[in-house]
């Protein structure tokens, strides 16, 4: 990385003076350093391998030319004609590199570009409480119905499951039915993908503050009964995109620990315990009656407002 022209002989060189400045390095023997200097070199050249550095564009921006040793050629970019390659200055494209998808190839140009989206302040702060039922409810008791994206394609993806697994192996049957059997697991992961995006976007230009439930989704897919319907909600994406278009446009964006926030009323604090199957919060002490997600959703609210340290978001500048 700091020098050209290093070779293998060299790298294995090297580790004899690594070995006099690290004690952990030292402790080793020479062939196990070494093979760690191999390993290391054996990386090096394949990422030089896969690593796409020499390309030339047509200046109608219809045709890509690789120049470099992986004889790739000259290919014809088929895209959305409202978005034409060639209206970037080539200046701007820092790197490019083909992907693999079901559906065909692509090429991925990554722009060097300033993007900063000005928010409107409206005033408005809101908790969200992810659900299964309802994809979250926020604190005013509005709701956002689940895609089940999965769920919808279900049926489809078993029936092209039992396709496949009725045809010969290495038969050009088998190869089509793979094909299908994979763009349809590519649409259900691009209408995820799109769902989280666009519910992000909305929530984010609407309101000046979002506070969430910080759930540890890798443990809660561990219960078999839901993790199907967890997995097809996607959380994860959508506080992804939350996170990421709240730092583009300057909206705090709060993280608050999950512990007690269905249990407790929002409107006194005291804890009500219910079960998971109990949807309605019935506080006995105040008289507060309110769906389970939106007393969970307030809690959230109510959380958030009053922390004045260890916010998790988009507090920090976050370059986009």
């Amino acid at each position: 990385m700091d020098e050209r022209g290093i070779s293998a002989n060299d790298l294995q060189t090297y580790c004899a003076v690594l070995a006099q400045e690290y004690f952990f390095a030292a402790s080793l023997n020479s062939q196990a350093r070494q093979a760690a200097a191999d390993r290391a070199w054996f990386a090096i050249q394949r990422f030089y391998q896969n690593c796409t550095t020499g390309w030339k564009l047509d200046p109608d921006g219809k045709r890509i030319t690789f120049t470099d040793g992986c004889r790739i050629g000259r290919l014809r970019l088929v895209g959305n004609k409202k978005q034409e390659i060639a209206t970037f200055p080539i200046k701007q494209i820092k790197r490019v590199r083909i992907l693999k998808r079901a559906d065909g190839y692509y090429v991925q140009c990554a722009v060097n570009a300033d993007r900063k989206v000005e928010h409107v302040f409206t005033g408005a702060q809101v908790g969200i409480d992810l659900g299964i039922q309802f994809f979250y409810t926020d604190s005013n008791g509005n709701t956002i119905d689940n895609p089940r994206s999965f769920r919808k394609a279900e049926k489809k993806l078993k029936r092209l499951h039992r396709r496949l697994s009725h045809t010969q192996k290495k038969s050009a049957n088998r190869k089509k039915a793979r094909q299908k059997l994979a763009k349809a697991y590519l649409k259900v992961q691009r209408q995820r993908e799109d769902f989280a995006r666009k519910t992000a976007s909305a929530l984010i230009s609407s309101h000046d503050l979002i506070a969430y439930e910080d759930l540890q989704i890798a443990n809660m897919v561990k219960n078999h009964t839901l993790a199907k319907s967890i997995n097809d909600a996607s959380w994860g994406r959508f506080l992804h995109w939350v996170t990421y278009y709240g730092a583009m446009q300057e909206v705090p964006v709060i993280g608050v620990a999950p512990h007690f926030t269905s249990q407790n009323c929002s409107g006194c604090g005291k804890l009500v315990k219910k079960s998971l199957s109990e949807r309605t919060h019935t506080c006995v002490q105040c008289g507060l009656v309110l769906d389970r997600d939106h007393n969970a959703a307030r809690n959230i609210l109510n959380e958030a407002l009053g922390r004045t340290v260890g916010h998790t978001g988009t507090n920090t500048p976050l370059s986009v």
